[in-house]
């Protein structure tokens, strides 16, 4: 059953990413939008078009979700075969997505501290301020 919805989740997230998805969502809207005089904007043809975006918002969540879910898994185990295959970086990182927020906040504040910084963004991020400050 997973897989069944894996490959359909897919392939209906990949479709509503592209143009012709787009053009037939305006498409629907145009034709409820002209056929607004002739129902009288009727209640029942309100209804209609909130009834109809309230349903496909809610199933595109659950699309999106998966999607956004199976990339994060992706980079994540991509990160890690990184971490794994060079000599430099610490293998105790793979992983660390699984921690609780304030774990990670504790070992970012400390990269930060053996960085240089003291984890306020002071100096060593100057660079950086005056770049935003010239946009």
């Amino acid at each position: 059953m997973e897989r069944i919805f894996e490959t359909i989740a897919g392939k209906v997230a990949s479709w509503t990413g592209r143009p012709p998805a787009f053009m037939l969502a305006l498409a629907v809207i145009i034709v409820w939008g002209v056929t607004g005089p002739i129902f009288h904007y009727s209640d029942t043809w309100q209804l209609i078009i909130n009834t109809g975006t309230t349903i496909v918002t809610f199933l595109m969540v659950f699309l999106i979700q998966n999607a956004q879910n199976r990339d994060g898994s992706a980079i994540q185990a991509k990160l890690d075969e990184l971490i794994r295959a060079l000599k430099g970086p610490r293998n105790e990182f793979v992983g660390i997505e699984h921690l609780s927020q304030q774990e990670l906040e504790q070992i970012k504040a400390k990269l930060e501290e053996l960085c240089g910084g003291d984890g306020d963004q002071g100096s060593d991020h100057a660079s950086f301020k005056r770049l935003i400050s010239r946009l």
